[in-house]
């Protein structure tokens, strides 16, 4: 346990190394947030004038009108689409880095482009599970929202390989997602375990940011307007860096597991002795 703890720390680490080489794909996830909260405004709207912006927002109510349950699927499908098109050019820049080339952003779009039948089918999975569980959230307050967390960290795990699937392989939603089973069989260990060392790396940045935004708040309050505007600016830039950075790195390791799972080579960035690691049975 302890080893696979170390290998997933070693590789978040690593992966952090490749994503100094191309700073640019740090636009990916910015695009993806602004793009992510265009859509929300978009769907906003109606959903206000049907009256049921509330449950859009989370509240635990199920609306008798049936135009809010199109409306919110309309919404998943095309939140997850927006998502998986930004994700899909991230790991294809990531990819084509990792087997020694120099990628742009303008690589990773045509990438997404040239496989927009893949993601709209995986969008429109996405979008169907992701509204299930959202009614099944919705029918019990307590009850629901515990087996709804429980069904949507399941079916996080399961898709964890299914985004470089769709980009390498060009596989339906379908193979896409069996195939990422079979890789998580072989990598469950330091592929979820890199995750939670991202996680962790980006938490100890993060925590400093929550303070300067505490700190900045109090003397805000006692009148000194200026400095702490500054400390609170400050804070939620370096919480939204670290996001953006996470993020990065999160498909980075993912792309990597990935290109040994389906070409049996390590990426010259990735240590040949931690991947090799990560498969048991290879």
């Amino acid at each position: 346990m302890f080893s696979r703890i170390s290998n997933g720390w070693a590789l978040s680490k690593q992966s952090f190394h490749v994503l100094m080489l191309d700073k640019e794909l740090l636009l990916f996830p910015i695009m993806s947030g602004i793009s992510c909260l265009l859509v929300l405004a978009t769907f906003a709207l109606p959903l206000w004038y049907s009256g049921d912006i509330n449950a859009l927002m989370n509240e635990q109510q199920a609306p008798q009108n049936p135009i809010y349950y199109v409306i919110l699927f309309a919404y998943y499908f095309v939140n997850y689409f927006v998502m998986i098109f930004f994700n899909s050019a991230l790991m294809s820049c990531a990819i084509i880095r990792l087997k020694g080339g120099n990628p742009g952003v303008g690589d990773g779009f045509n990438a997404a482009l040239s496989r927009l039948p893949q993601i709209a089918g995986w969008a429109l999975v996405s979008a169907t599970v992701g509204f299930i569980l959202k009614m099944i959230e919705s029918r019990s307050e307590r009850l629901g929202q515990f087996v709804a967390g429980l069904l949507g960290m399941a079916w996080s795990i399961t898709t964890y390989f299914v985004i470089p699937v769709l980009v390498v392989e060009r596989k339906n939603p379908f193979q896409a997602l069996k195939r990422s089973v079979g890789i998580l069989r072989e990598t469950w260990g330091e592929s979820l375990v890199a995750n939670f060392g991202i996680g962790m790396i980006m938490l100890l940045v993060t925590l400093p940011m929550i303070a300067l935004i505490v700190v900045g708040s109090i003397i805000l309050s006692s009148g000194s307007a200026v400095v702490g505007i500054t400390l609170i600016v400050i804070g939620f830039l370096g919480i939204l860096l670290s996001s953006l950075v996470s993020s990065a790195c999160h498909s980075i390791v993912i792309a990597a597991i990935y290109l040994y799972a389906a070409e049996d080579e390590v990426p010259a960035q990735f240590d040949h002795d931690l991947i090799a690691h990560a498969f048991a049975h290879k």
